[in-house]
């Protein structure tokens, strides 16, 4: 689920981008850049009119994904991190406190 979330969310990232760039700036021709052919392939009003409702629905579903992969992220528990597998190490085998080396005693002197 996690994966497939991820495959459309880079999707609608590219798709998205490309909308944005084909866009015009104020007063710019996007006919210019097709030759003059590029309002007849989106219709009589230009590639303004479908651009920019194409940027709305592409925006809407990226932040969906974003949402829902923030979400599936934070409730996702990974089964060992470097911190975990340190910690696990620490309390599952506690270190055995070292016994005191024992002496022997001298034997008294003078008896």
């Amino acid at each position: 689920m996690y994966t497939l979330i991820v495959v459309i969310h880079v999707f609608i990232c590219v798709l998205m981008i490309g909308a944005i760039l084909l866009q015009s700036g104020k007063g710019a021709e996007i006919g210019a850049s097709f030759g003059g052919s590029s309002q007849t392939v989106f219709g009589s009003r230009g590639p303004a009119n479908f651009l920019s409702k194409l940027t709305v629905v592409v925006a809407a579903i990226f932040m969906i994904t974003s949402f829902t992969l923030a979400i599936l992220a934070k409730q996702r528990t990974f089964e060992s991190t470097v911190i975990d597998l340190n910690t696990k190490s620490e309390s599952a085998s506690p270190a055995t406190p070292a016994q005191p080396a024992t002496e022997p005693t001298p034997a008294p002197a003078g008896k």
